[in-house]
């Protein structure tokens, strides 16, 4: 089986050279290109293609997979929003992801976010570089009994509160899907009015589109800290500049944004910034963005490349497949 993986990265490149040790009948092309509809022509004359997070998999895209009899398109991420489920049924194109690796990276990473804008640890650090020592304008504060809402708890929900049940959080969580556990559950709207700080981490789907927006912001507490690490479209990126703006929004942590395709897992340090929005929410001082890095450990990648084999070795024997998107 020839696989050709898009939006190729170098840091992942020995990670599936290892993985595929066991699989000798499977062969990966890296190519750095993302995939969309004008770069689908070079997976012509491959069996399978593998895709990452802001390759785009709509429906003119599978339609010429489809032309190319290539029978697979393997995730190597969670997330499936990116990619046209119905459209790769309709042509018996099978759908296999990652459902789950390393929840624990994702849910420390959320933790950083916290900690460095609680504690304003990255201003402090540019500051000593500079032999400027004073306290003043880095005050922060606990997370120990502090309300913390999360809103999504499978998984990686699960792991964060964990970690934020040690710290002596008071936890709420908001997910229709599960039950009683070491949290409180709670709706939607008291998860937003009594939390001192939002986690995000649901799917994004027609559901959860733009959860946070005006509304949403206007029944959250003033100063409230908000994390997503989750979907960027999870967040109404306009509402949330207006927020900030307004003080009702103190703090922002993102690992992901709305139109992140555009930015994330390339170096733009010699260009000009086109998106008007992005640009406005990384120029509040309040705001911490990292670029989609909270799956990037070694165990994360570890176990994508070797999930993303498995899987890939059972569609072509025939096995049945796990982890396929219905």
């Amino acid at each position: 089986m020839r696989i050709a993986l898009f939006s190729s990265q170098n840091y992942e490149v020995p990670f599936f050279k290892q993985a595929i040790e066991p699989f000798s009948a499977l062969e990966f092309c890296f190519i750095n290109e993302s995939l969309n509809p004008n770069t689908v022509a070079l997976c012509q004359g491959y069996d399978a293609i593998c895709v990452f997070v802001n390759d785009i998999v709509n429906a003119d895209v599978i339609a010429t997979l489809k032309e190319y009899n290539i029978k697979t398109i393997a995730l190597r991420c969670a997330g499936f929003n990116n990619v046209d489920i119905k459209a790769a049924t309709a042509s018996n194109i099978d759908v296999v992801r990652v459902p789950a690796y390393s929840p624990e990276a994702v849910a420390e990473h959320c933790i950083a976010l916290m900690l460095t804008l609680s504690r304003k640890t990255h201003k402090a650090y540019n500051r000593v570089r500079e032999d400027n020592f004073d306290l003043n304008g880095l005050l922060g504060f606990n997370i120990y009994n502090k309300t913390i809402g999360v809103v999504g708890c499978g998984k990686i929900g699960q792991a964060l509160v964990s970690i934020l049940n040690g710290f002596g959080a008071n936890v709420l969580v908001y997910d229709p899907n599960i039950g009683e556990g070491p949290y409180t559950l709670v709706s939607l709207d008291i998860l937003l009015a009594q939390s001192d700080i939002i986690s995000l981490h649901c799917p994004l789907n027609e559901h959860t589109y733009h959860i946070i927006d005006d509304a949403a912001f206007a029944k959250m507490k003033p100063g409230v800290m908000l994390i997503n690490t989750s979907r960027g479209a999870l967040l109404d990126s306009k509402a949330c500049i207006s927020a900030l703006k307004s003080k009702q929004l103190g703090y922002l942590g993102l690992d992901v944004y709305e139109q992140e395709s555009e930015l994330f897992f390339k170096n733009h340090s010699e260009e000009i910034i086109q998106d008007d929005i992005f640009s406005r929410l990384v120029s509040f001082p309040n705001v911490l963005v990292t670029g989609h890095q909270g799956f990037f450990t070694k165990e994360a990648l570890k176990q994508i490349a070797t999930v993303t084999c498995e899987n890939l070795d059972a569609a072509r024997v025939g096995k049945p497949l796990l982890n396929k998107v219905e």
